[in-house]
């Protein structure tokens, strides 16, 4: 099912993990709307001011997204969230770019490490409701993960 002009629904859906336990990542038809939302308002104008870009996480059902370790309430079960990379940007300026530009409600910089532009990756989120245009960086202190407030690189 094609979500834009060069999204498809079936990249959102893409896991190793789910593959691995056969776990049906199958979304509904509201998560389905809001990817549309997502690649309509955030994706497809990076993709088209950008170039391409990979996703490594998209939908996530539930059982799926505990396997994987992720947050209880993560927006990608709700198909709000991407996590992405441009191979010719850094993942810093990726971030920065989509801060600056467009409308959404979460970016965070995932992971980044300087001096390593390709290390980590950007989540970005965009809902039906009011986007908070919040800007984050996720690093490990001690052993965990911290969100740190803005675009730190």
């Amino acid at each position: 099912m094609q979500l834009t002009k060069n999204f498809t629904l079936e990249e959102f859906l893409i896991s190793q993990t789910a593959a691995r336990l056969n776990i049906d990542n199958t979304p509904s038809p509201s998560v389905i709307s809001n990817l549309q939302l997502l690649c309509t308002n955030v994706l497809q104008p990076l993709r088209d001011k950008l170039g391409q870009m990979s996703i490594s996480s998209g939908y996530r059902c539930s059982i799926l997204n505990s396997r994987i370790g992720g947050a209880a309430g993560s927006q990608h079960l709700y198909g709000q969230a991407a996590d992405i990379t441009i191979p010719t940007m850094s993942n810093a300026a990726l971030a920065e770019y989509i801060r600056d530009n467009l409308m959404f409600d979460q970016v965070i910089l995932e992971f980044y490490q300087l001096g390593m532009p390709q290390s980590g990756w950007v989540h970005v989120s965009y809902t039906n409701g009011v986007n908070r245009q919040q800007c984050l960086t996720a690093v490990k202190q001690n052993g965990k993960t911290v969100y740190l407030k803005g675009i730190v690189a």
